[in-house]
C-alpha cells in the first residue's frame, strides 16, 4: 500500500507546485489537496477537497482518508494586502488545526512537514554572518507576520515535543525568487524598481522557486525531521541584485523609510511590506549546512537564482508574454480522470 497524502493550500502556488511533483512519485498512491479556492495549476490524479483558511474541516478529512503525510505548504509569508486577522487566522489558526488533527488519540498520521520562512529570524544589525537553525533572532518582533510566524514554529516545536513517534520536518526558506513566483522583490524587480534604504546595501540570499519545491519534496518522500534552513549558496549585495535585473535602486529616506514609499505602494509600482525594512538595511544569511549534510542537492545558488530571474524576466519582457493561466473546471476533470471514454495511458 502506497503512501497517502494531505497538502494544505492546494489553491495556492506552493500547494499546487507541491501536489505536481507529488504525482509523479509512484510511492504516493493517494494526494489530497485543500484550499478556499479551485487549484491554480493542471493536476492528474490530486484530489480537490474546498475549506476555509482555518482547515476547521481538517480533523474530519483526516480520519475519513487515513492520510499518513500532512505538508503544509499554506503559510503567508507575504503581508502585502493580507489584514491581520486573515494573517492570524491563516497561519496560527490554520496550524492549530492541523496539528490537533495530526495528534489527536488514533490519528494515521506519521509525518508533518511545515513550509516555513527565514523571516523569522528577523534582521538586525547584530545578527551572526550566518544564522544556524538552533541560534535565536537578535531584535525585537517589529511586524505581525514575523510574529505568526514565530508562533506558527512554537506551536509545532510543543507538537513535535508531545509526539516524538511522529516525523516533524520545518523548512526555513530564504528569499525566494524564480519564473512565476509573485513575491515583493520580484515585483519591484519587474517594475525595474528595487527600494533600498540610504547608506545601506545589505548582503542577501536568495532560493530558486524550483529549489523550494525540491527541498518540500525531498524532506516529505525520505521522511527526513528536524528543522533546516534552506537558501542558495552565498549572498550578494542588494544593489547586485538590482543590477543583474536590470533596476534602479530607489533611495528610501532610513528615517521612516515606509512612509516615504507609501505613495509608490499605493500605485502598485512598489511592494514594501515591514517585513523587508529591515532586510534592505542589513540583509540576512542563514547557514544551509544541515539540509545539504542530510543529502540535498542544490540546483541554483543564490546569485544563480537571481541571474535565471533575471534572464526569464527579460525574455517576458521582450515577447510581451505572461504565464499560461489554468483554470480549474470539476466537470472536466472528473471527466479526464474517471470516464471510461478516456483512454488511460495517452499524453495529451
Amino acid at each position: 500500500m502506497g503512501r497517502r497524502v494531505l497538502i494544505t493550500g492546494l489553491d495556492t502556488f506552493w500547494g499546487g507546485r507541491m501536489a505536481q511533483a507529488l504525482e509523479a512519485q509512484p510511492d504516493f498512491e493517494m494526494i489530497l489537496g485543500l484550499g478556499a479556492n479551485e487549484p491554480k495549476v493542471p493536476l492528474e490524479r490530486t484530489e480537490f477537497v474546498r475549506s476555509d483558511q482555518k482547515y476547521s474541516i481538517l480533523n474530519r478529512i483526516v480520519r475519513a482518508t487515513q492520510v499518513d503525510t500532512i505538508v503544509h505548504t499554506f503559510l503567508e509569508t507575504n503581508s502585502v494586502n493580507v489584514s491581520s486577522r486573515t494573517l492570524h487566522e491563516i497561519n496560527v489558526i490554520g496550524t492549530l488545526n492541523l496539528l490537533a488533527a495530526a495528534g489527536t488519540s488514533g490519528s494515521s498520521v506519521r509525518q508533518v512537514v511545515v513550509k516555513s520562512s527565514a523571516h523569522v529570524y528577523g534582521a538586525a544589525e547584530t545578527d551572526p554572518t550566518w544564522f544556524r537553525e538552533t541560534d535565536r533572532r537578535k531584535s525585537p518582533v517589529r511586524s505581525r507576520l514575523e510574529r505568526s510566524l514565530i508562533e506558527v514554529e512554537s506551536l509545532v516545536r510543543d507538537f513535535t515535543e508531545d509526539n516524538p513517534h511522529l516525523v516533524v520536518s520545518v523548512l526555513r526558506f530564504a528569499n525566494v525568487l524564480g519564473t512565476d513566483i509573485v513575491t515583493p522583490t520580484s515585483v519591484n524587480l519587474r517594475h525595474r524598481l528595487l527600494p533600498v534604504i540610504t547608506g545601506f546595501d545589505p548582503l542577501v540570499q536568495f532560493i530558486e522557486e524550483d529549489d523550494v519545491v525540491r527541498a518540500l519534496e525531498f524532506v516529505t518522500k525520505d521522511q527526513v525531521p528536524g528543522v533546516f534552513n534552506v537558501a542558495g549558496a552565498g549572498k550578494l549585495p542588494w544593489s547586485e541584485v538590482a543590477s543583474i535585473s536590470g533596476a534602479f535602486l530607489l533611495p528610501l529616506s532610513p528615517v521612516r523609510p515606509r512612509t516615504f514609499v507609501a505613495p509608490l505602494c499605493r500605485l502598485g509600482l512598489v511592494q514594501f511590506p515591514p517585513e523587508m525594512e529591515g532586510l534592505t538595511r542589513f540583509g540576512r544569511g542563514i547557514d544551509t549546512t544541515r539540509l545539504v549534510e542530510a543529502g540535498f542537492d542544490y540546483r541554483y545558488t543564490s546569485a544563480g537564482t537571481v541571474d535565471s530571474f533575471a534572464r526569464a524576466n527579460n525574455l517576458r519582457r521582450a515577447t510581451g508574454s505572461g504565464p499560461d493561466v489554468y483554470r480549474y473546471e470539476q466537470d472536466v476533470e472528473q471527466f479526464f480522470r474517471h470516464s471510461p471514454a478516456v483512454v488511460r495511458g495517452i499524453d495529451g
